[in-house]
């Protein structure tokens, strides 16, 4: 199957077209058989189109590059920058654990003092507390439970 772009000549409506071959097109065209679907002018006319070249498959493809030491060092470097951020901001943080949600309303609303919490909550539940304007943010790193930890 061959696909062409057509376009009809008075309305300029460009539209594809599947045939067998070049020549089914044009015993289509001089029989009347192709109209344009938007306005269903019959003067129909191939449009200029891009070749469609299919990628050679038994090419290789490039090289996934290799990170060098240098950059793996400045990706240490900035995850122990996050982690000490992390830990510094959960200081001053509450766990709550599943109760997140309820309680970030409470806070939000003026039902509880204000204070900075953490703890569980579904995506689903924080984008509807994003939603509602409450201030939440994940954390970059998985927080152990007080309860959990040795």
């Amino acid at each position: 199957m061959i696909v062409f772009d057509l376009k009809c000549r008075p309305g300029s409506h460009v539209f594809e077209g599947w045939f067998g071959s070049s020549e089914d097109f044009e015993s289509q065209k001089a029989r009347g058989l192709i109209t344009c679907p938007v306005c269903g002018v019959g003067d129909v006319e191939k449009a200029i189109m891009a070749p469609a070249v299919p990628a050679k498959s038994n090419r290789q493809s490039a090289p996934v590059p290799v990170s060098s030491g240098a950059d793996m060092a400045k990706l240490q470097a900035v995850m122990e920058k996050l982690a000490q951020a992390q830990s510094e901001a959960l200081k001053d943080s509450q766990w709550v654990g599943r109760k997140f949600a309820e309680t970030a309303r409470a806070i939000h609303y003026g039902e509880q003092p204000h204070q900075n919490v953490h703890g569980e909550v579904a995506p689903a539940e924080a984008r509807a507390l994003i939603e509602e304007g409450v201030e939440v943010a994940p954390l970059p790193f998985p927080v152990i439970p007080p309860d959990v930890q040795n």
